[in-house]
């Protein structure tokens, strides 16, 4: 089984952790955000040639002719050195070139697969899957736990990043709901809601698309060794000795 890996969710979530846990086998290459639009890690043509417009981009096949080619590019750990150095020359990203043009050459030769962690490509969850033959874990968390994260963090949405991808709307009428806050200063009530709204659209999504499975992230944590077991048979990967190990030493606290 060679298909690519998504792992996507909202932001707080845990696919970060997720992410590095399936790749704890050292059978994938992990890709950080290609469709986050702040740099870093995102607007990095190495990784994505293609200009992300949004947070929470959507893609679909109307809108595919930009985003089929480059993805196809970064699922094949393809990095498009050139695309790179034409954008971004600072120390920083130069390392950054570095470091994924090296891991992407290195997985393409052993023929490693793929794992994007990308909570910003939730929205696109179908197509990623269709296709690009994704295999897509979407991780929800408790909405709770969720809306506190943000309220911590100072974080909030902005809905106009949605309600301004027309296509998105269309394939997605709920989206139009949100309008009524999207001048809105209440950041809980806009948290709260862009939890609802996402969980509506990935379980319509789960259910037409059988390369999508909702993981929840408090099960997951709950139960890490098992869980990432599962997921390991479920998306072909071996579950060995390594695998094992680093996911034991980096989800059990030692014992004080």
């Amino acid at each position: 089984m060679n298909a690519p890996i998504l792992v996507t969710g909202l932001p707080r979530s845990g696919t970060s952790w997720t992410g590095r846990m399936l790749t704890a086998g050292g059978g994938l290459v992990y890709v950080n955000e290609p469709l986050n639009p702040q740099h870093p890690p995102g607007r990095c043509p190495g990784v994505l040639n293609a200009e992300v417009t949004h947070r929470f981009q959507y893609i679909c096949r109307d809108n595919e002719d930009t985003w089929l080619p480059a993805f196809r590019d970064t699922v094949a750990l393809r990095y498009r050195f050139a695309a790179e150095l034409r954008r971004n020359r600072s120390p920083y990203d130069l390392a950054r070139l570095v470091r994924y043009g090296t891991a992407f050459t290195a997985g393409r030769l052993r023929r490693a697969r793929a794992l994007l962690d990308d909570p910003f490509a939730v929205l696109s969850a179908g197509w990623f899957a269709d296709r690009l033959g994704c295999q897509v874990i979407v991780l929800r968390r408790d909405p709770v736990s969720f809306v506190a994260s943000w309220q911590r963090l100072g974080w909030t949405i902005h809905f106009r990043d949605l309600l301004d991808q027309p296509l998105l709307v269309r394939d997605h009428p709920e989206v139009a709901q949100v309008g009524a806050l999207a001048d809105s200063t209440d950041r809980i009530t806009k948290a709260a809601t862009l939890w609802r709204l996402t969980d509506t659209i990935t379980t319509h999504l789960a259910a037409r698309h059988p390369g999508i499975q909702v993981v929840q992230y408090e099960d997951l944590a709950r139960d890490p060794l098992g869980g990432f077991h599962t997921l390991y048979d479920r998306t072909g990967l071996e579950w060995s000795p390594r695998a094992e190990k680093r996911i034991t030493h980096a989800c059990t606290a030692p014992i004080t």
